[in-house]
């Protein structure tokens, strides 16, 4: 484990915890992946673990952002193949598992990665799940099952299409081999690039940034976004007037636009 992991652990109330937080920045939550030893390979046990303190995050009004780190050399390296190998299909098609990548897939409040090294295979899967991904300018990233001889299974089949189109998601998918950040920046996968090392604090600016906005507003503007990949154009465009229509309802919406008119800056209460 790294001395920046180490800390955290201590920080977060023990080595052996799996997914360890802190609070970097106000109403910024920020979450570590913890299995350096193993790369932060996604066994159930940290999936479990990741969807439970998000599920607190979820609740609590003191987040309005989270952002989610790995280690400096290295996001995830994807599944727990000890694990599959023990377990079987049921390590990854399981209902603890599946329940768990359904929390993580629904946390309402934004998300921001921040990448160093590696995602590959589920790590990759579960960097498609941010809302805002940053990379260092070594980072690389992969769905390599292909060569273990198996295929994504946490999502890739459909996220990666959607996001960078087929003909890239088959070469990915088909031929298991990385793509560098550069090229992962220019299809949208990733947001923006940070010089090697820099990643965790250009994403971390981002989520203090988006922590400083009003948080209902926030959550409702993700949510609307999110439509764009579940529905048709019409269907998508009145989840976005109900969502600006909740927006218009809000105390913050008021205060905006008062601190606006007034030449001061605003002052969001979350509600």
């Amino acid at each position: 484990m790294d001395e920046r992991s180490a800390n955290d652990a201590t920080a977060a109330g023990g080595a052996d915890d799996l997914a360890v937080c802190d609070a970097p920045e106000p109403y910024v939550l920020r979450i570590r992946l913890n299995r350096p030893r193993q790369r932060n390979a996604l066994n159930n046990a940290l999936i479990s673990h990741l969807a439970a303190k998000l599920a607190d995050a979820a609740a609590d009004d003191h987040v309005r952002c989270v952002l989610l780190c790995g280690q400096d050399r290295f996001f995830s390296a994807g599944a727990d193949l000890k694990e599959m190998l023990a377990q079987g299909f049921e390590a990854i098609d399981n209902a603890t598992r599946r329940a768990a990548w359904d929390a993580i897939t629904a946390f309402p409040k934004p998300v921001v990665a921040a990448v160093e090294g590696y995602a590959f295979g589920g790590g990759h899967e579960l960097v498609m799940l941010a809302d805002i991904v940053v990379a260092g300018e070594s980072a690389t990233f992969a769905q390599p099952e292909i060569k273990i001889g198996i295929l994504p299974g946490d999502g890739a089949t459909q996220r990666l299409t959607r996001i960078v189109g087929k003909p890239l998601a088959m070469k990915m998918i088909l031929t298991g081999e990385p793509i560098a950040a550069a090229t992962a920046l220019a299809v949208g996968l990733v947001s923006e690039l940070a010089p090697d090392g820099g990643a965790e604090a250009a994403a971390l600016a981002i989520a203090a940034s988006i922590a400083t906005r009003p948080p209902l507003s926030v959550q409702y503007a993700k949510r609307a976004v999110l439509a764009a990949y579940e529905t048709p154009l019409s269907a998508g465009l009145q989840a976005e007037r109900d969502a600006i229509r909740q927006a218009f309802e809000t105390e913050d919406q008021k205060e905006g636009m008062r601190a606006f008119v007034e030449g001061r800056a605003p002052v969001f209460q979350g509600r």
